[in-house]
């Protein structure tokens, strides 16, 4: 069997004789063209390198299904892999109550299958709330982990292919919770969110609270205004002022490493307003600040690594540590293209960032809207609670903390399912054109771009 990982955590595993049943059935629905080469079947049995090589070919074409739009986006495999994962942790279909935090730390419970997928889940709390139908595009639920000193770090947004009662119950740890939040980036959205009181209140609480954690930059005379706006239950007007305020709607990650302006060099890297914003330290210790828009990314690739261990160790295979990068070509002018190298365990995360923001541009850019119409599954209504829970005001402000440590890890959805360990042949070197993430944004670019 095959150990398929999520950002690194195990989330089912599953036999070659499973994987060609999955192939053969996208075969049948979308055609062989546009399905990718599965690796064949072999009559004998495997030496050592040929199940190496294997894996790496399964990897390979279940990176190339899950990044193709049609196929990763299918039922067929994401029905696949939510029941793979069902079967490996070996939870029953029953009914449950789960758990999921709102920003404010109220806890709002919801009554679910075990076997509901994220949707479902999203669309149940949303009616817990009494959030609108048109509204619940606009939110999405994130796993996240708050260790016992206080440390809160986002480890990914829920996907469609995953079981949330089931991702979170099989870390067994109450580190972990699952929370709503906003999952846009464009601010003007706010205005659809702010139209509905439960919207609002959401909006605000995410607000203050990201406030609290030194996530959006506040000085001591904003801190006053906004405290101010807060007593007077000014919500609007709250959120109006928040969003002139720096990194408002950015999503913060670990402190990792960067080639660029020179190798080695510190980085705190953000996620928002179509940009990454870079905090790099120099090797003299100095600071320097600046933002790579993402309409000027031509592509980008995640490679990954594992070092591979001559003989037998203390570590287990599994355990071996998974070197992440994040590569982008970006054009710093007019006739000039340059790589730039992010290497971070969350690399896979900050890809999935870059491509949503992409995805939101060129929803932008057609005239359509991220409104999402309420629908019920086909197979079956949700069973829901007919109490309405209301969303309460969080506390007021703190005073500003000087000693806080300002960086926070935040992190977004994943941008592919991984089979474990990655072979060291998977260099930045070694990278075929299914590794690359072409820009539609970027087709568009503009001399006032420049």
């Amino acid at each position: 069997a095959y150990n398929i990982h999520v950002n690194g955590v195990l989330h089912c595993r599953v036999r070659y004789s499973q994987l060609l049943g999955l192939h053969e059935q996208l075969r049948k629905e979308y055609g062989a063209n546009v399905v990718p080469t599965f690796p064949p079947k072999k009559i004998f049995t495997l030496t050592p390198a040929e199940v190496e090589q294997r894996r790496e070919q399964l990897e390979k074409y279940m990176q190339a299904v899950r990044q193709d739009p049609t196929l990763g986006g299918s039922e067929t495999f994401n029905s696949f892999l939510r029941k793979a994962q069902q079967e490996t942790q070996q939870i029953p279909t029953e009914e449950v109550v789960l758990e999921v935090m709102l920003s404010n730390g109220q806890k709002v419970k919801v009554t679910i299958l075990t076997s509901d997928q994220t949707e479902d889940v999203l669309e149940a709390v949303a009616s817990k709330l009494d959030l609108p139908d048109d509204l619940v595009g606009y939110f999405s639920l994130f796993l996240v982990r708050e260790t016992k000193d206080g440390a809160f770090s986002f480890v990914r947004k829920l996907q469609e292919f995953e079981l949330p009662y089931v991702s979170v119950t099989s870390l067994h740890s109450d580190e972990f919770r699952i929370i709503l939040r906003k999952s846009y980036w464009d601010s003007s959205y706010d205005d659809d969110v702010m139209e509905h009181r439960v919207g609002l209140n959401l909006l605000y609480a995410q607000t203050v609270s990201d406030i609290e954690r030194g996530w959006i930059l506040v000085n001591k005379e904003q801190h006053r205004q906004l405290k101010s706006l807060q007593e007077k239950v000014s919500k609007k007007e709250f959120i109006r002022l928040a969003q002139t305020l720096k990194y408002y709607g950015y999503l913060k990650f670990d402190p990792c490493l960067t080639d660029f302006p020179e190798k080695g060099c510190n980085v705190v890297v953000s996620a928002g307003n179509n940009e990454l914003n870079f905090q790099v330290r120099l090797q003299n210790e100095q600071i320097k600040e600046g933002s790579f828009k993402v309409t000027r990314m031509r592509c980008w690739r995640v490679t990954s690594s594992v070092p591979m261990s001559n003989g037998p160790s203390g570590t287990s295979p599994g355990k071996s540590e998974v070197k992440l990068e994040l590569a982008f070509e970006y054009l710093m002018s007019k006739d000039r293209l340059q790589w730039v190298t992010i290497t971070s365990p969350q690399a896979i995360m900050l890809s999935i960032c870059l491509q949503s923001m992409v995805d939101e541009l060129m929803v932008k850019k057609s005239g359509g809207s991220i409104r999402k119409m309420f629908r019920r599954r086909v197979n079956g209504a949700l069973r829901r609670s007919d109490s309405q829970q209301a969303v309460k005001s969080p506390p007021l402000l703190d005073s500003p903390d000087a000693s806080r440590e300002p960086m926070a890890k935040l992190s977004s959805k994943l941008t592919s399912v991984s089979l474990r360990g990655i072979s060291h042949s998977s260099s930045a070197n070694d990278v075929g054109a299914n590794d690359f993430h072409g820009n539609y944004a970027f087709e568009g670019i503009g001399d006032e771009d420049l």
